[in-house]
């Protein structure tokens, strides 16, 4: 079957990232992304499993620009201060990329390799954060979960414009994270 020309897989996903982003994940199809490319329909499918293989292909591209942002927001940084940076990049990236975030709020399948290595690389990355407070691994999963939970929560609310008291919502973030915080260290105190 002959290729599009000028099109591939990494395109392909760019433009459906952008469109995700733009009118949301649940919002997207196939039709736009070739009407962007400037492509027929079906020239899609030779790049791409259908929709399914787009979202997962999404779900891959999210995860990997999210493990960037966190791995260059607590580098060089410890304890408190890289929970907080990671919590900082983890909120920017959903709403700065709130398609692309939400293809990657579902566990990957059990037999999607690459999507579970993608997927613990994160998870590493919260961990090695974690790892100054010396949970035991069930504690440290606790509140890895935790921590995604507390800004999911927050910036999915922020987003659907759940926050409408003129309050300022950093500062209700800030203390939200300071709660976990107490907590974390509360969890660790002999």
């Amino acid at each position: 079957m002959a290729r599009s020309v000028g099109i591939d897989r990494t395109r392909i996903v760019e433009v459906a990232a952008a469109l995700a982003d733009a009118n949301g994940y649940e919002q997207l199809t196939m039709a736009p992304i070739a009407a962007q490319l400037g492509v027929r329909l079906p020239s899609l499918y030779n790049h791409i499993d259908g929709l399914p293989g787009l979202r997962r292909e999404l779900a891959l591209f999210g995860t990997r620009q999210l493990y960037e942002r966190l791995s260059r927001a607590t580098i060089g940084k410890s304890s408190d201060d890289a929970i907080l940076a990671f919590a900082r990049a983890f909120r920017s990236y959903i709403i700065e990329h709130p398609g692309c975030y939400a293809a990657t709020v579902h566990a990957p399948a059990p037999n999607d390799l690459e999507q579970q290595q993608t997927s613990q690389a994160i998870i590493d990355v919260v961990l090695a954060v974690l790892e100054p407070y010396g949970l035991d691994p069930q504690a440290a999963i606790h509140a890895v979960r935790g921590l995604r939970s507390i800004v999911h929560g927050f910036a999915t609310l922020e987003m659907l414009g759940g926050f409408g008291m003129p309050l300022d919502r950093e500062e209700s973030f800030q203390r939200l994270l300071h709660a976990y915080l107490v907590g974390l260290h509360q969890a660790v105190t002999p």
